[in-house]
């Protein structure tokens, strides 16, 4: 548990403190480590930060939800650099809808081909539509609709252009889920919400509700490869992929599973991306390594947990070992590490797990755990708190060591907060760890879930 004080800026009115509630960081040096465009809103070259927070209360609208961007920095995040965007928000289309859960879902990347990073925001309503907030010199500012509850953005076609995978899919009360309808945007995108082209998906997908996914190239030819989360029927979440091919996006039959949470990143090294899926259901992830043949045999999978050696902790059920996972490169080493969310260790105090990526692929060995409890983090683990419910990794300072972002979505009765780590050459540390909630960024805070999403 943790408490911050809040800001003078809480006092201004809600409905202009939700319009632009920070700046942008003035521009980078010709000496800084540029950072991918994709994750950069504001052209500064410093990776930035989305929160999405979608059980907030906006204009008296009760779970109308509502996203945080954090604007990177060469000392990291600030609470005095944030935007706070909602249905409220000047610009944006539509208004605050109770139970809508606007920021239940975030994608991101260089939508318009302007050299700025955009955000798409996705909700829980069918109903509604999702909203490309457009990326530029002063951050984050406008919106456009699309027919979206959730999207993913990647090169489908190897164009060089960013392309957009809409998803238009409810949560199925029951057992049986209610389908998704698919159609994919050949960009780029042009601010009046048009693309340079459609094309169908699946058609299959009328089968599961499509929730999030990822975006990655498991095999280097140069278009990205889309992994699904999906409900797929009778309590299941599972994990579906597609290779882009000259021939658009093709089903892998043979490709992991999980449920419900995946990841593309190279954590061995090689040039291709591995596929990573959070079993927390089962208490494990499973890597499958890329090349250039697409992903390896089944029998080249590799299975990790509590009980890999070096990894701290040990497998219990409930601990829900691997309900969020995020991949990045936080040694600075160029190979890829791995994030895995706890949520559930020791009575839901939470805890996060960090493995390493090697030339021979993920190893336990030299794996570091987190809670609110190791020294250094701020706050105190309580029962419930959920700490690593869900877990980023970016880039944030700019110094060629990726950082950790870890939600804790129950702290303080259900407010929500996240945590970042420093990353470096021997791991994370938790020198100038910081953590920030709702209050501290100056946003509706009651049970708003802050940090439900990281992107």
């Amino acid at each position: 548990m943790f408490s911050v004080r809040s800001h003078a800026r809480w006092a201004v009115p809600l409905t202009l403190a939700l319009t632009a509630l920070g700046t942008a960081a003035p521009i980078a040096s010709a000496s800084q480590q540029a950072v991918p465009v994709r994750d950069d809103f504001n052209g500064d070259g410093y990776a930035d930060l989305a929160v999405g927070a979608p059980l907030g209360t906006v204009g008296g609208k009760s779970k109308a939800g509502y996203v945080t961007v954090m604007y990177g920095g060469p000392h990291g995040i600030s609470t005095s650099r944030r935007t706070v965007i909602s249905r409220a928000t000047a610009g944006v289309p539509g208004s605050p809808v109770k139970g809508q859960e606007f920021g239940l879902q975030l994608s991101k990347g260089d939508l318009d081909g302007d050299g700025y990073a955009d955000l798409v925001v996705g909700d829980a309503s069918v109903s509604a539509k999702a909203v490309v907030v457009w990326g530029g010199p002063h951050g984050l500012s406008g919106g456009t609709s699309v027919p979206a509850t959730n999207t993913q953005t990647g090169d489908f076609d190897g164009d060089g252009r960013l392309d957009l995978a809409l998803f238009s899919a409810a949560f199925s009360p029951g057992d049986d889920p209610l389908g998704t309808k698919a159609t994919l945007w050949k960009g780029p995108l042009k601010r009046t919400g048009t693309p340079a082209a459609t094309s169908a998906m699946d058609p299959d997908l009328q089968y599961v509700d499509v929730h999030d996914g990822a975006t990655g190239d498991v095999n280097g030819d140069g278009r990205a490869d889309l992994a699904l989360s999906e409900y797929c029927g009778d309590g299941v979440h599972c994990t579906q992929l597609y290779l882009s091919t000259p021939a658009g996006l093709t089903r892998v039959t043979d490709a992991p599973d999980g449920a419900g949470t995946v990841a593309f990143g190279d954590l061995n090294g090689d040039g291709y991306d591995d596929m990573v899926t959070g079993d927390h259901e089962n208490e494990q992830v499973q890597v499958a390594y890329g090349s250039a043949a697409g992903l390896g045999a089944r029998g080249t999978w590799r299975t990790y947990s509590q009980n890999t050696p070096g990894v701290p902790g040990a497998t219990e059920d409930g601990d829900q070992f691997g309900r969020s996972v995020a991949v990045g490169d936080i040694t600075g080493d160029g190979i890829d590490d791995l994030a895995v969310g706890v949520p559930g260790e020791n009575g839901a105090e939470g805890m996060v797990e960090v493995l390493r990526g090697s030339r021979a692929g993920l190893t336990g060995t030299g794996a570091q755990g987190f809670t609110q409890n190791t020294r250094g983090v701020p706050g105190t683990a309580e029962a419930g708190d959920v700490f690593g419910a869900t877990v980023q990794l970016l880039d944030i300072d700019g110094n060629g060591h990726a950082d950790l972002s870890a939600a804790a979505t129950n702290e303080d009765g259900g407010n929500g907060a996240v945590w970042e780590l420093r990353g470096g050459a021997t791991g994370l540390t938790t020198d100038a760890a910081l953590v920030f909630g709702p209050k501290s960024v100056g946003a509706p805070y009651a049970k708003a879930a802050f940090g439900a999403e990281l992107k």
